[in-house]
This record gives structure tokens, C-alpha cells and sequence, in this order.
């Protein structure tokens, strides 16, 4: 059976250019970068190296670069130590209702200790309400946090405006870049960024490796204590191997960018187009022009989401429900809900990422899939009004 992977939000493989620059470090260059012999004295040349890469990559500097364990640290990071750091000035966060829950989740931990946080809606291409925020943030306001692209709609923020509005009430701004790195163009300079999470297993790169970029002058707490590992900012032993398939990965990422993201979008409106003139009953999630080339979001009325991934992996098709998360909740997509989507609707959705290797051919199997799936789905469905009675 064929195999064809259309879940690159959720993960991609290692291309071969980053894992060629990471294998030597795993057995030949392995010493610790603090330590203060040859040996840490080279791997300490190649975590900077990295260091530089990223920060090329973003419009940064060697210094405003922090290594993590990932996405998910990075932005725990940014939420708790941006908060608490300037908390002098007021317990007041904002963030939006579609927010990654490794940013949700900390905000609410936040509430926990006396934090106040403001949960903005969006409209229903998933945009975040500018005049919300214009309306909610107050001289109390401590950090700003809004994704530059949504993981499950695709849906691209407009960063530099919500910047300027935070930046001119004196408030720090954080964005969860980590979907729209290597698909958008990323300048914190340009942006005017205060701090910015991104992961490398979403470009290519390892798993278990990320970064927090934060503006020179900035305050942040620090989350893990221990040792003086990344300035004094994160304690733990460097993960060098993965910083520098991280480097590597996300140097690839900008200077493909271009060339993937046209490929990508290319791929993803006719894929659109297929299902659309194959498939009856359907609605596309997300914003219909700004949004991430390689994602869509489709729901299928009248099926059930997680019925529909089942059976197009038993064809070897990997795809992501929009309906439920991986602990098999019944409700529905936190994001859905907030951009309107209609609960019975919302059940049906799921997410297709298209990735650097994905072809038309492939496509073209998986829309057969689809119709095969869905017309079996909906001959079964209590849910369809077309079904027999």
C-alpha cells in the first residue's frame, strides 16, 4: 500500500541536508559546551555557529537567541517569564481564544498566581479583532501574545499592527511563530518583535530543539534553574546536535522559502479546486487569502471528522482531525468553535498539510480517497439528510 504524509503541521521528516550536518556531532564532536577544554571549546564554536544561523534567519542577533527543548518550552517561556518579569507594572495579559495550548494552558497557570487574562475573539476567517484590542488593553497590561499563524486553519495574523498597538501602550509583544516560520517571511526587526517561539521539527529539522528570540533589553525570568547555560537565562546541558540541525534547518527554510511557499500554494488550491468540483457539502476553514500556502482546512457535513482520518489511513493516506485532539475528546476544535463554525460542521473538519515532497500525483489519490470515504461516511450518517432512509 501507498503512503502519502499530508500532516506537515504536525510534524516533518529531517531532510537529508540537516542530517548530514548533524551526524558528526552525535559521536565526534560531543563535548559540552561549557566546558572549558578542546573538546567543549568545539562544541561551543558550533553552538554559536547555529545561534548565528537562526538569528540570520530571523533578522536577530547572536544574543537575543535562546535555545529550548522546543515550541512548547519556548512558549511556556515566553508567557510565564515575560509576565512575571514586568509584573512591576501590572498582572495583565492578552492574548486570543485560538492560541497553541502550550500558550493557553500557561496563561491560565497564570491565573492561578493572581494574573488577569484577556481572551480575544476573532472573526471567521480566524483574524484577531483589532478593535478588541484596541478596547482591552490597559495601563495594567504587562504582554501581548498573538500566534503569527494559526497550526489548524493556517491563517496569518496581521503581527505588525498588533505590535504597533501593544508597543505604543508600552507592552511587550510575544508571537508563536513556530507555524509560520519557513512559510512567511519572519523579520523581528521589520516587525518590530519583543520575542518569538519557534521549533525546528516544523522546517525539516529535529525534534526536541527550539528557540525563544528575545529583543535586546527585554525582561524575562528565567523557567528551569540550574546551570549558566544560555546566559545565565535556561539552565541544562546544550542540546549542540540539535541546534545545529535547527541552524541548519531553518537557514534551508528562508532560502527555499520562496520556491516552497509558491509550490505549496500551488498545490493546495488545486487540491481545493478537486474536492470542491468532486466533493458536494463541504466549507473551507480559515482565511481564503491570508493564510499558510501548504494548509487547508476542510469540513465534510454530515460525517464525523475522526471516522473520515481512519479510513484514508487505512488507504495510507496521514492527515489531522480538526474535530477532536489526540486525547479523543468529543468536543470540538477550540479553534473552530471560536471562528464560528457550526458544531455539526466543526465535527467533520480535517486538516491537510502539504510538505516540500508532496505531488500532484499524490494528491490526485488522496482526492479519490476522499470521494470513496465520504460518500461510504455519509451512507451511514444519521447526520445526512441525503442518506437512505
Amino acid at each position: 500500500m501507498r503512503k502519502i504524509y499530508l500532516d506537515n503541521s504536525a510534524t516533518t521528516y529531517v531532510s537529508n541536508e540537516v542530517l548530514t550536518e548533524m551526524l558528526p556531532v552525535f559521536n565526534t564532536v560531543y563535548g559540552n559546551p561549557n566546558s572549558l577544554h578542546g573538546f567543549g571549546r568545539e562544541a561551543l564554536a558550533l553552538l554559536d555557529a547555529a545561534r548565528d544561523k537562526v538569528a540570520a534567519a530571523i533578522g536577530a542577533s547572536r544574543g537575543e537567541i535562546y535555545f529550548t527543548s522546543g515550541g512548547t518550552e519556548a512558549n511556556n517561556w515566553a508567557i510565564r517569564g515575560l509576565a512575571i518579569a514586568n509584573s512591576a507594572k501590572g498582572n495583565h495579559i492578552i492574548t486570543s481564544k485560538i492560541e497553541h495550548h502550550s500558550v493557553l494552558e500557561a496563561c491560565k497557570a497564570l491565573e492561578k498566581i493572581g494574573f488577569k487574562v484577556t481572551y480575544l475573539d476573532v472573526d471567521k476567517y480566524g483574524l484577531v479583532s483589532i478593535p478588541d484590542l484596541l478596547h482591552y488593553i490597559n495601563d495594567k497590561t504587562v504582554l501581548v501574545s498573538i500566534m503569527a499563524a494559526n497550526n489548524e486553519i493556517g491563517t496569518v495574523q496581521n503581527l505588525q499592527t498588533i505590535a504597533k498597538i501593544a508597543h505604543e501602550k508600552g507592552v511587550v509583544f510575544h508571537t508563536d511563530a513556530v507555524q509560520a516560520i519557513g512559510a512567511v517571511n519572519i523579520d523581528v526587526g521589520a516587525m518590530n518583535l519583543d520575542a518569538l517561539s519557534l521549533s525546528a521539527h516544523k522546517i525539516y529539522g529535529p525534534k526536541g530543539i527550539g528557540v525563544l528570540y528575545v529583543k535586546k533589553g527585554i525582561k524575562i525570568e528565567p523557567i528551569i534553574y540550574g546551570g549558566s547555560q544560555e546566559k545565565g537565562k535556561r539552565g541544562g546541558t546544550s542540546n549542540v546536535a540539535g541546534a545545529v540541525g535547527l541552524g541548519k534547518a531553518i537557514e534551508i527554510a528562508v532560502r527555499d522559502l520562496s520556491v516552497n511557499s509558491q509550490k505549496l500554494k500551488a498545490m493546495r488550491e488545486y487540491f481545493v479546486k478537486k474536492v470542491s468540483e468532486q466533493i458536494e457539502d463541504i466549507s473551507i476553514n480559515g482565511h481564503p487569502a491570508q493564510r499558510l500556502p501548504g494548509v487547508v482546512n476542510i469540513s465534510f457535513h454530515f460525517i464525523e471528522g475522526e471516522s473520515l482520518m481512519l479510513l484514508l489511513d487505512m488507504d495510507g493516506i496521514a492527515v489531522s482531525t480538526g474535530s477532536a485532539c489526540s486525547s479523543g475528546s468529543l468536543e470540538p476544535s477550540h479553534v473552530l468553535v471560536a471562528i464560528g463554525t457550526p458544531p455539526e460542521y466543526a465535527q467533520g473538519s480535517i486538516r491537510f498539510s502539504f510538505g516540500k515532497s508532496t505531488t500532484r500525483e499524490e494528491v490526485d489519490y488522496v482526492v479519490e480517497s476522499l470521494k470513496k470515504n465520504v460518500k461510504k461516511l455519509r451512507e451511514m450518517s444519521p447526520l445526512n439528510r441525503k442518506s437512505p432512509k
